[in-house]
C-alpha cells in the first residue's frame, strides 16, 4: 500500500503524523511512504532522515493525496485538504467531527473513507489513540494555566504553588479521565491545592490511589461545582464524552461566581468545549476574557510540544497504521473488533453512532 505523510497545515500545528521509525516498520512490510517535502521539520525530522528509512519525498501535498492510497494525518483536514481526497481514499487521523457538520458533509461527498483516531476503542473501552495526546494536553493545560495567571499574561497574579505564609492556589479539574489526571499530577507537583470532580465513582477510587492523598477528590454535581468554582484561582474542563460533542459542565451564569481573572482552560475544546462560553483559540492568539475570566481554548495544545508529542503518537498508532495497511480496513477490522468504531465517515454516509447523533443534531 502507498501510505502518504503531508505537512499539517492547520494554523500553529507542528506535529507529523508519522516518525522515520514508522516510515521503516511500513518499509519493512512492504508498503511505500510517501513524505511530502519539508513535513517533519516542525518536529525537528528531516527529509533525509525519512529518505535513509526508505521513504519517498514529495514536492507538495497535492501529489502525496494523488497518489497515496491512505493518507495520515495529525488534526482534522483543513478546506484544501479535504478538496484533495478522493473516492475510495483511507484517511487515518484525529478527527472530531461531533461539533462540526459543515467539516463532515465535506469527508462525506469526498467519497473517500475516514477513520479517526479518537475514536478507536481497545478490549477494555479505552481510547488508546486519543490516550497520548490526553497526556500531553493535561500537563500542558496546567502549565498553560498556571502561565495564564501572571499578571502581565491578564491573570490575577497568583503563584499555582505559593510560598511560605502565602497559600497555593486552587485548581479545579473537571473530568478525572486520562487528560484531568495529568492535568492534577502535574498541579501537584507543582504544589497546588488541588480539586478532582469525576462522576464515576470506581474511576474516583483509583484517582485516591493514585494521588496518595495529595489531591482532593469530588464526586461531580453541579452544586459541588458551583460551591468550589468561588475559591478557583484555574479551572481545567477534561469531560469527554467517546465521539460525542462534550456537555457544558460551567455556565456563563456560573462565571459570576468566579474570582476576577480566574483561568478557565477547556481542554475538550476539540469536542465542543465544557464551558458554555468557550471557543476555539490559537497558540498564536491562545486567550480571551469573558465576564473578568481569562479564556484558554488552544484546539490543539500538543501542538506546542511536538517532538514530545509526535513520537508519542506513532508510538500509539503505529500498529493500527500498520494493520491497515498490511490487511486493508476490514480485514484490520476483523482483526481488532476496536478498530470499526473508529470508522466515521464510509460509503458516503456517517457511520460511528455518536458522531452521526452529533452532527444530526
Amino acid at each position: 500500500m502507498k501510505v502518504g505523510v503531508p505537512t499539517e497545515i492547520k494554523p500553529d500545528e507542528y506535529r507529523v503524523s508519522l516518525t522515520p521509525a514508522g516510515a521503516r516498520e511500513l518499509a519493512d512490510h512492504g508498503h511505500e511512504v510517501l513524505v511530502q517535502a519539508g513535513a517533519g521539520e516542525g518536529s525537528a525530522i528531516s527529509d533525509a532522515d525519512y529518505e535513509t528509512q526508505g521513504a519517498r519525498i514529495l514536492p507538495d501535498a497535492e501529489g502525496v493525496f494523488a497518489e497515496a492510497e491512505m493518507v495520515l494525518g495529525v488534526k482534522e483536514p483543513q478546506p484544501r485538504e479535504v478538496a484533495m481526497l478522493h473516492e475510495g481514499q483511507l484517511l487515518f487521523t484525529y478527527l472530531h467531527l461531533a461539533p462540526d457538520p459543515e467539516l463532515t458533509r465535506a469527508l462525506v461527498g469526498s467519497g473517500a473513507t475516514c477513520v479517526a483516531y479518537e475514536t478507536v476503542e481497545d478490549a477494555r473501552g479505552r481510547l488508546p489513540l486519543l490516550a497520548p495526546m490526553s497526556e500531553v494536553a493535561g500537563k500542558i493545560a496546567t502549565q498553560a494555566g498556571a502561565f495564564m495567571l501572571e499578571k502581565p499574561l491578564g491573570g490575577r497574579g497568583v503563584l499555582l504553588g505559593g510560598v511560605p505564609g502565602v497559600p497555593a492556589a486552587t485548581v479545579l479539574v473537571i473530568g478525572g479521565g486520562v487528560v484531568g489526571m495529568n492535568a492534577a499530577f502535574i498541579a501537584i507537583g507543582m504544589e497546588a491545592d488541588v480539586f478532582v470532580f469525576e462522576r464515576s465513582l470506581d474511576r474516583l477510587r483509583e484517582l485516591d490511589l493514585a494521588f496518595a492523598g495529595r489531591a482532593s477528590t469530588v464526586y461531580s454535581s453541579t452544586l459541588a461545582i458551583e460551591e468550589m468554582l468561588p475559591q478557583a484561582d484555574l479551572v481545567i474542563g477534561a469531560v469527554l464524552i467517546h465521539g460525542a460533542r462534550a456537555p457544558n459542565v460551567v455556565t456563563r451564569e456560573q462565571l459570576g461566581l468566579m474570582k476576577e481573572r480566574a483561568v478557565l482552560v477547556d481542554v475538550s475544546i476539540d469536542q465542543g468545549g465544557c464551558f458554555e462560553t468557550s471557543r476555539p483559540t490559537t497558540h498564536s492568539d491562545p486567550t480571551f476574557e469573558v465576564d473578568g475570566i481569562t479564556h484558554y481554548c488552544v484546539t490543539n495544545m500538543p501542538g506546542a510540544v511536538p517532538i514530545t508529542a509526535t513520537y508519542a503518537l506513532t508510538n500509539a498508532t503505529l500498529p493500527y497504521v500498520l494493520a491497515l495497511a498490511d490487511h486493508g480496513l476490514d480485514g484490520a477490522i476483523e482483526r481488532d473488533p476496536g478498530l470499526e468504531l473508529g470508522v466515521n465517515v464510509r460509503g458516503g454516509e456517517v457511520v460511528n453512532p455518536a458522531v452521526a447523533a452529533a452532527v444530526a443534531g
